[in-house]
């Protein structure tokens, strides 16, 4: 039988799932506005993934079949690549954990070929793009493995209905 805590963790989890797919979504709209204004070609890579059965309601068991990619990857206009992961929390704080060691790992590897990488970020209301190098080394930065909204503010992007990633609310010097 189920208890209580296991039903509100089944809740929670849900929940998250559903605000995590609204976030991506209004990622992808982002990068379909960037497309249409030819500033950008971003896509969101798919999950490396392959159904193992189908079940006769439609259903299907799986499994992943590779370490997962960073979440979104293209070329921007000048024809640099970039490449980020997107994370959104409804706490007040966001975790450096929240990324693998792979994640970690590949986007180390794209900032070292050049691309421009990043995390981006929604904390409850509010949408960032912090750069990878920040994110990697937080600690430094913030004194610990966490950041705050007030933290990341100046990598703070508008939210149109679409997280516009590339539209820093203040001005960047980086």
């Amino acid at each position: 039988m189920i208890n209580e805590k296991q039903l509100k963790q089944s809740w929670r989890g849900k929940v998250n799932n559903a605000q995590g797919l609204l976030f991506e979504n209004s990622i992808k709209a982002a990068c379909q506005t960037y497309r249409n204004r030819g500033i950008a070609e971003i896509d969101k890579t798919p999950e490396p993934f392959r159904v193992t059965k189908k079940h006769p309601n439609g259903e299907f068991t799986g499994r992943f079949t590779a370490p997962a990619q960073p979440d979104f990857q293209g070329t921007l206009s000048e024809g640099r690549s970039i490449v980020f992961e997107a994370k959104y929390t409804t706490t007040d704080r966001m975790k450096r954990d929240v990324l693998t060691t792979e994640q970690m790992d590949v986007l180390e590897y794209h900032r070292k070929l050049g691309a421009l990488t990043a995390v981006c970020a929604g904390i409850q209301d509010r949408h960032y793009f912090i750069p990878w190098t920040r994110w990697r080394d937080m600690k430094l930065h913030y004194g610990r493995q966490y950041v705050t909204q007030a933290d990341v503010e100046k990598y703070r992007v508008r939210f149109t209905g679409a997280v516009m990633f590339l539209d820093y609310i203040h001005p960047q010097s980086n």
